[in-house]
């Protein structure tokens, strides 16, 4: 577990860029959450020290675990992002709330809100 929610957004940026192309670098992980190349090379030596990362000739590649890790988190956010759009908030404000949400809420939280997305069919 990282512990951070700083951690976990750069976890969750490497696998929505590696859904795109094969090889990430750092350059497009920090575009992507719009910090530095210096911060994405930081976070990566203390993600690689986690076993979450691994880097090849400049390429960021998730681990197994580094992987589960970072889909975990993404369902969060995906699940958060529909159920505020059921409630009724805008797609844009949903996204940037469930950003935040999907690293504070507990477990226990989420699974009830599953469950309740499950029987309302979100």
């Amino acid at each position: 577990m990282i512990g951070n929610e700083s951690g976990e957004d750069y976890l969750e940026a490497i696998l929505r860029l590696s859904a795109q192309k094969q090889d990430v670098h750092s350059v497009e992980v920090a575009r992507e959450l719009g910090v530095s190349k210096p911060a994405v090379t930081k976070a990566m030596r203390i993600l690689t020290g986690k076993g979450y990362v691994v880097i090849r000739d400049n390429h960021i590649h998730l681990t197994e675990s580094g992987r589960e890790y970072a889909e975990a988190v993404y369902g969060k956010h995906k699940m958060f992002t529909r159920f505020f759009v059921m409630l009724g908030v805008d797609e844009r404000t949903a996204e940037a709330d469930a950003c935040r949400a999907e690293h504070v809420l507990s477990e226990q939280t989420c699974d009830a809100i599953r469950r309740f997305m499950e029987k309302r069919g979100g």
